[in-house]
């Protein structure tokens, strides 16, 4: 056993995913889609708990918006 060993994953055949597994990643992209835009874009009401009303959005934005626009985009490639 050499001491790179460990770095090096099993090998396995890449299959297509199933509908179950593919539903499960559509639902998770969504979900951090959602995420992202809500920290980026919401001041209240995160939940939507009530219907989405000009109050609940940031007047401007500032600074940076931090990593999730590029997080969901890069994951999801």
């Amino acid at each position: 056993m050499t001491g790179q060993d460990h770095l090096s994953a099993p090998v396995c055949e890449p299959k297509p995913l199933d509908d179950a597994q593919l539903g499960l990643m559509h639902a998770w992209w969504r979900a951090a889609n959602y995420l992202s835009v809500g920290q980026v874009y919401l001041l209240a009401n995160p939940l939507l708990r009530e219907p989405l009303a000009i109050e609940h959005v940031k007047p401007r934005l500032l600074g940076h918006w931090g990593p999730p626009p590029g997080s969901t985009s890069s994951t999801s490639t």
